[in-house]
């Protein structure tokens, strides 16, 4: 694993790179991996400099780009606080770890350990929540992968039967208000849903609990892959979603979530996500095709 100063997306970062792949995180600002890419391939992450969330009294969250860390619920008081002052980045094992300030409006401080544990194509991140304030607070670990558009996400479904005579639900799905149900975007299969991101406007939002504990994203012959564990008997937010996408005219977005969480003083949370990167792995749309490539790969399904 190479470690180096390098400016990126116009900001000031620091580059991890291994035989298989690069990163770039955001030391001017953050915390953010704000580049990811295979060796002498493009960026999947896409940039929106220009994108920015309105924080009440406290002025604009931008979105930027790349991958980000915030915490559920969603609420634009806390959630979209800026995040425009550098960080502290520290080296660790095989990686860095990048520290945020304390956000005084809520107490809580926000960090990412990032490691390339080999010299293949994968990366782990955990994500922090420390609660350095005086109070407690609800809240659950939310890691956001925004990435370019034009490619089609993959969303693992339950399939096991929920009781033994298969009477019962065995799968439930999120919509947020603004999602058009029969999207033309939206692949409603039996094994996977299927998102693809070529909307010319508006937007939509399928979150799910995801006992697979992966999602991914298949852009041109490259197919991203994002796993984080699932486990079925905690609670989570956003009624009971552990895995989310979402997408609009400007990027996709694959996020996952921790369970809810209250933190006391001095406690903290981390929520893991591991990433793998597959090169020359064609997508072509529908159940079994998927199916092959993901036993090829192998992905559980969760049942």
């Amino acid at each position: 694993m190479k470690r180096a100063a390098a400016r990126f997306a116009g900001y000031d970062c620091v580059k991890l790179e291994n035989d298989a792949l690069a990163l770039w995180i955001t030391q001017s600002v953050g915390p953010r991996i704000i580049g990811l890419a295979l060796q002498s391939s493009d960026n999947l992450f896409v940039q929106v400099p220009d994108i920015a969330l309105t924080c009440p009294g406290e002025g604009d969250y931008s979105l930027r780009g790349g991958h980000r860390l915030w915490y559920a619920p969603e609420d634009p008081r806390r959630t979209y606080l800026p995040d425009d002052e550098p960080v502290a980045i520290a080296e660790v094992e095989n990686g860095v770890l990048v520290t945020q300030p304390v956000e005084p409006q809520t107490g809580v401080q926000k960090s990412l350990t990032i490691t390339l544990p080999d010299q293949d194509a994968r990366v782990i991140v955990d994500h922090t929540l420390h609660n350095r304030g005086s109070k407690l607070v609800e809240l659950a670990p939310w890691a956001i992968t925004q990435l370019k558009p034009g490619g089609v996400a993959i969303l693992p479904q339950a399939t096991a039967p929920a009781d033994e005579h298969g009477l019962l639900p065995n799968r439930h799905i999120a919509l947020w208000p603004y999602t058009q149900i029969n999207s033309p975007h939206i692949t409603w299969g039996d094994r996977f849903v299927f998102v693809k991101a070529a909307l010319e406007s508006g937007a939509l939002k399928i979150g799910f609990p995801n006992p697979a504990g992966w999602l991914a994203y298949a852009l041109g012959d490259t197919l991203f892959v994002k796993r984080a564990p699932y486990q079925p008997d905690a609670v989570y937010f956003d009624r009971g979603s552990s895995s989310e996408c979402y997408c609009n005219h400007r990027f996709l977005e694959l996020e996952t979530l921790g369970p809810r969480t209250t933190l006391s003083p001095g406690k903290s949370v981390t929520h893991r996500e591991t990433w793998a990167l597959y090169a020359r792995a064609p997508f072509r749309l529908g159940e079994t095709a998927v199916q092959e490539l993901v036993n090829k790969l192998g992905l559980t399904t969760g049942g």
